[in-house]
């Protein structure tokens, strides 16, 4: 187990507050007749915004993508946070020599403003967002990308996320896969989704992935 996939939104940032602060500016806007609260919001998260525009409004969904990447860049720094331990995490893992992706549904450049913000670019030899693949998360494709561009194979790889879409999608292309304890959608949420574990923190994921190797 040398090769470590994780999923942006949720999972190494805290991006939710921006993401739920987005859709409701859009929604208010497009559909103003209506009251969403966090709770309607959340099943938005993880798909594609064209995914979840398509579905909502097919002649304009172009247009509200665009509204909303407006707000949440301009919203960007100013609500974007980190989860507490997961960076520093991450340079440990890094330091242990393993290969590090990031596998996203979100568009380049706004993955590439989170990662330069809080210094952790440099930490991941392979970007995969939506931008870079013609079936996003969970087809297996964006994970694939990741391994093929990492010179690994799913046998060796895990894929950790927050979300349904990130742990079928490493299902699908055969790795292991993690999902974060502090998942916005909770805990009962992530069992239903059989991941191989569910970590609690980084040093958690650090000694599970030590535990593997081990059994490997």
């Amino acid at each position: 187990m040398d090769t470590l996939l994780f999923d942006l939104d949720g999972t190494l940032l805290d991006t939710n507050p921006l993401i739920i602060a987005s859709f409701r500016h859009t929604f208010e806007y497009y559909f103003p007749e209506h009251t969403y609260r966090d709770e309607d919001i959340y099943r938005f998260i993880g798909p594609t915004l064209e995914k979840s525009f398509r579905e909502l409004n097919e002649a304009e969904w172009k247009e509200m993508q665009a509204f909303y990447r407006s707000f949440n860049i301009a919203m960007h720094d100013q609500l974007v946070a980190e989860y507490p331990g997961v960076i520093e995490g991450l340079y440990r893992l890094h330091a242990k020599g393993y290969k590090m992706g990031v596998v996203t549904s979100k568009g380049r450049p706004v993955v590439e403003r989170g990662l330069r913000l809080f210094n952790i670019d440099h930490l991941f030899d392979v970007v995969v967002t939506a931008d870079d693949v013609e079936n996003e998360k969970p087809h297996a494709e964006p994970v694939e990308r990741a391994l093929q561009a990492l010179d690994s194979s799913p046998e060796r790889a895990v894929m950790v996320g927050d979300n349904d879409t990130d742990i079928f999608s490493g299902k699908n292309a055969g790795t292991k896969t993690a999902a974060v304890g502090w998942a916005l959608k909770g805990r009962p949420f992530l069992e239903s989704l059989e991941p191989d574990v569910i970590i609690d923190s980084m040093e958690h994921f650090e000694a599970w992935l030590d535990e593997v190797s081990v059994h490997a």
